[in-house]
Parts: C-alpha cells; sequence; structure tokens
C-alpha cells in the first residue's frame, strides 16, 4: 500500500474514533466496559502488529523509528498497568481524580495522535520527494552513460 493511500486509511480511521467518542456519552455503563475492553484489545492488536513490522523491517526502517517503537510499547504497558491500579480504588474523591486524569489522558493522547499524523504526513511527502530524487540521478546517471 502506497504512503499516501495509508494517510487516507489514517483518516478514516480517525474519523471513527471520533464517532466511537461521541456515541459513547450516550451509553449505558455495560455498552461502554465492552466498548473500552474492545478498544483496549484492539489497541493491543495494532501494537503487536507495529512490534512485528518494526521488527521485520529494522533493517529497512530509520533506527530512530525502530526506538520509538519499542519505547512506546514500555509506556503504553506502563499506562496501562496505571490505569489498571487506578480504576481498582473505590473511593470517591479517588474516582473523581482517576476520571480527571483519564479524560486529561484522553486529550493529550489525541494531541499526540495529531502531531504524530504531522509527522506521517511531513515522512509521506519526503518519501516522495527522495523518490524523485534518486529517479532524477538514475536518469541522470542513464543519460550520461550515452
Amino acid at each position: 500500500m502506497a504512503a499516501s493511500d495509508q494517510l487516507t486509511k489514517l483518516a478514516a480511521r480517525a474519523k471513527e474514533a471520533e464517532d466511537h467518542a461521541a456515541e459513547a456519552r450516550g451509553k449505558a455503563k455495560a455498552d461502554l466496559e465492552r466498548d473500552v475492553e474492545t478498544a483496549r484489545t484492539s489497541a493491543h492488536e495494532q501494537s503487536e502488529k507495529l512490534h512485528k513490522s518494526a521488527d521485520a523491517r529494522k533493517d529497512k526502517i530509520s533506527v530512530w523509528w525502530h526506538d520509538l517503537e519499542r519505547s512506546w510499547n514500555e509506556h503504553i504497558a506502563e499506562m496501562r498497568d496505571d490505569i489498571d491500579r487506578r480504576r481498582a480504588g473505590h473511593d470517591v474523591d479517588k474516582a473523581e481524580k482517576r476520571a480527571e486524569r483519564a479524560e486529561d489522558d484522553a486529550v493529550f493522547a489525541v494531541d499526540y495522535a495529531f502531531a504524530a499524523i504531522e509527522e506521517a504526513e511531513y515522512a509521506v511527502l519526503d518519501a516522495g520527494l527522495a523518490r524523485m530524487d534518486a529517479d532524477e540521478l538514475a536518469t541522470e546517471s542513464a543519460t550520461s552513460r550515452t
């Protein structure tokens, strides 16, 4: 799949996430709990897929991206452990603080994703430019031989 096609797929997935978030406001708690578990499972599966892809392509992608992927997985594991620990509390004040932190975390996660999309756009455009440069040099090289 071309990188530009992946951006289209990313935009569609972002819209899907937006729709799910909007729908969550009107759901019953049990339904939302199921949705949370489904989203967590899906995020875990995507993370695993990304990890396998990074490992399989570690000789083809920049070391920086490979290191970022590893760091991201470690961060997500720590974050989920923290969420699970906080969820175990039953104190009203703690529950309120957990809700506020979860909301702040959600806003930051969206901001982070926005920045990641900006970086993805830059990477896709830069890849296109690099391909043009390589093709141009190949043409010049072939022309100079004749």
